[in-house]
């Protein structure tokens, strides 16, 4: 990858990206409240799994898609994979805190003057813009190689993922540092399945997670708004 490339993408995967990461545990707290998540073993098999059972079998793909449907400027791709994504957010917190973060980037992009106009013209049409969406663009228009940007989602995923057991379960700094780097080979294979995976395996079906998230909605104290 050349530098300038390579900077984009770490620019894209920072914590620091205003968009609002660090305030959503995606059902990660209800699951800490109820004592699934208790301890570094349990986090890393909670985040194991959402990785390779939720992530990887649908947010990973469509946003590889998104990123060839803007790169081609097929803006009709793009509207069915954005209103498909949409439509799969099965709960009123995991379909805000996409619709956030995505409008905090898209809207951060737009400024920052990304993208050609043919570009701009695709993202701004849709009605609603979820992350994958607004990422996708992103990648494109600051020419990310599209194997480097999904990495660098499921990457920036999996930190904030850990981040939330670092002050919820809690564990050490050098524990969450410990449990981050373990994570390496699953996202590296979270990442080959994404890629290759045909449109009609493509699966959002987590009831469990769905359940967590549901039951974070109401729950009595909580640090994370989904």
């Amino acid at each position: 990858m050349q530098a300038t490339a390579l900077l984009h993408l770490l620019q894209l995967a920072s914590p620091s990206l205003p968009i609002g990461a660090y305030s959503y545990s995606q059902g990660l707290e209800a699951a800490l409240e109820s004592g699934i998540v208790r301890n570094d073993a349990t986090a890393r098999q909670w985040i194991v799994d959402a990785l390779h059972h939720v992530i990887a079998r649908f947010e990973a793909p469509v946003l590889c898609r998104l990123m060839q449907a803007f790169a081609a400027r097929d803006a009709q791709a793009v509207a069915e994979w954005n209103e498909r994504f949409i439509a799969a957010r099965d709960t009123a917190e995991f379909r805000a805190e996409t619709i956030q973060m995505g409008y905090s980037l898209s809207k951060l992009a737009l400024e920052l003057g990304l993208g050609d106009e043919a570009l701009r013209d695709i993202l701004q049409a849709q009605t609603e813009i979820p992350l994958p969406t607004a990422l996708a663009f992103a990648a494109v228009a600051l020419q990310v190689p599209h194997d480097a940007a999904l990495l660098g989602m499921l990457f920036s995923w999996a930190e904030n993922q850990v981040l939330v057991c670092v002050k919820s379960v809690p564990l050490g700094q050098v524990a969450g540092q410990k449990l981050l780097l373990s994570l390496q080979p699953e996202l590296e294979a979270a990442a080959r399945y994404a890629e290759q995976l045909p449109d009609h395996e493509l699966s959002n079906w987590s009831p469990g997670l769905s359940l967590m998230s549901m039951q974070h909605e109401v729950q009595y104290s909580r640090l994370y708004r989904s």
